[in-house]
């Protein structure tokens, strides 16, 4: 370059300096794909817990106010029913008050013999419902998910499945080395078919959309029944849970009253035989209390693993 054209380009570089460059920091990919870190929660204060509570309680105040009515209409209508003896085409002669079914628990909770039976019947229940809720579910993912399985399967489960449970016990007795067995199977037999189809119907309701973008995205089929199919079938799953239950209630009370030796439904079918009527109701309360609490377990499983349901439930509004 000549010594004029370099003057020239050295005074315009003094007039007009060159911008400064902003400093580049090098990110390695890992760091830059990776989410960024989340803020901690601040500690949840006195004044919002006690609104959270206030919104609870807003929700569920009617719905527990409503049942609280329900059951003291119920009781209600049974004291005066059996207090007054009313007597038209229903007679309460011989039905007992409430206070007597009361004095009746306090005599059976002297001993350990009705807390003996309750403990067995609560032992049988689980046993069976939990070996219904496994091949219940297992089987009818499968016959749900895969045509052959349900060509195989599903015509001889549909032969059984009109057969009641207590149409079994004469067979379970010959089948099982021992009562107890048998009885565990009756209540087995109950539960297991309303599981079985309402997974299967749950199946069979998943979006196949959600499963064609589950393979696009390269999932295999294990991870496809695990993340969509699974989740997808969930609610109506838990309904053959519920209705499960108290399907397996009925069948074991049966069993129970049939060839049982100890159990809630013995009691009160001892009861029976005794002509003692406050034990008759004593065990019939109780039977729908402990089926109450089955299936609010069941329902609390049931939120507890499908929180998006009680999302959905009150963005919708339900009356």
């Amino acid at each position: 370059m000549s010594t004029a054209p370099r003057r020239l380009f050295e005074e315009v570089s003094d007039q007009h300096p060159p911008p400064e460059l902003p400093a580049i920091a090098l990110v390695r990919v890992e760091d830059a794909l990776r989410p960024p870190a989340a803020a901690p929660a601040p500690e949840a204060t006195e004044p919002a817990r006690a609104s959270r509570a206030v919104q609870a309680l807003r929700e569920n105040g009617p719905g527990i106010a409503m049942g609280a009515a329900s059951l003291l209409s119920m009781l209600v209508f049974w004291h005066l029913a059996t207090t007054h003896r009313w007597d038209f085409y229903i007679r309460f002669t011989n039905i007992p008050t409430p206070l007597d079914v009361l004095d009746k628990v306090m005599q059976v909770n002297a001993n350990g013999k009705f807390i003996t039976n309750v403990g067995m019947s609560l032992r049988r229940i689980f046993l069976g419902f939990a070996v219904a809720t496994l091949l219940g579910v297992a089987m009818g993912l499968l016959i749900g998910r895969y045509r052959i399985a349900r060509g195989l399967l599903f015509p001889a489960l549909e032969a059984l499945r009109p057969i009641p449970a207590i149409a079994w016990v004469p067979i379970s007795i010959m089948l099982w080395p021992d009562n107890e067995v048998s009885i565990v199977f009756i209540t087995f037999i109950g539960a297991f078919f309303p599981i079985l189809l309402n997974t299967v119907s749950g199946v069979q309701a998943v979006d196949g959309v959600l499963l064609r973008a589950g393979q696009c995205l390269g999932a295999k089929e294990a991870q496809l029944m695990w993340h969509v199919v699974l989740p997808g079938a969930a609610p109506q799953i838990f309904t053959g849970l519920a209705v499960g239950m108290g399907v397996a209630w009925v069948s074991l009370i049966a069993a129970e009253m049939i060839s049982g030796q100890f159990g809630i439904g013995y009691f009160t079918w001892e009861a029976y035989s005794l002509i003692s009527y406050p034990e008759i109701v004593l065990g019939m309360i109780t039977i729908g209390l402990l089926g109450l609490a089955c299936s609010g377990l069941i329902r609390l499983a049931g939120r507890s693993l499908m929180p998006w349901l009680g999302l959905a439930g009150r963005a919708g509004g339900a009356r």
